[in-house]
């Protein structure tokens, strides 16, 4: 199963605030272990917010909404992909990763759809054009 390990933002990495050496040190050793074992398909940190933008849906509707973003505990500060036997065996990994934070933080893992979750809506012609652009995808990783 796939699922996304979610780093939440915290004070410090809202403000800007960058890894000491060590800290970093240790998160490549963990990302490390985590590609040893076939565990990681990807990840990375994410500036604060204040240099990001959303967009609001309301009908047929856009507007886009600058950075900063209130509510600092609901945010991404980071995050991985991973490929993993179980929910459980992603926590037991995430037990082990060293504290991406100065401060106390958490991590959220979330499991990622897989084509059996959506049943009959997901018809073979659905699934041919996900087939497809997986492909190109990889193609175009692959230059």
């Amino acid at each position: 199963m796939r699922v996304m390990v979610i780093v939440k933002a915290t004070p410090s990495s809202e403000s800007g605030l960058m890894p000491r050496t060590e800290d970093m040190a240790a998160m490549g050793e963990f990302n490390e272990e985590l590609m040893k074992a076939g565990v990681l398909v990807s990840g990375d940190g994410l500036h604060p917010s204040v240099r990001g933008k959303r967009v609001r849906f309301s009908g047929p509707g856009r507007s886009v909404i600058d950075g900063p973003f209130p509510q600092t505990q609901e945010l991404v500060a980071g995050f991985w992909i991973w490929q993993v036997k179980s929910l459980d065996d992603a926590v037991q990994w995430v037990k082990r990763c060293p504290n991406p934070m100065p401060e106390d933080s958490e991590i959220e893992i979330r499991p990622m759809f897989e084509a059996e979750d959506f049943g009959e809506a997901y018809t073979p012609e659905l699934r041919a054009q996900e087939d497809r652009l997986r492909a190109d995808l990889n193609q175009a990783a692959d230059s």
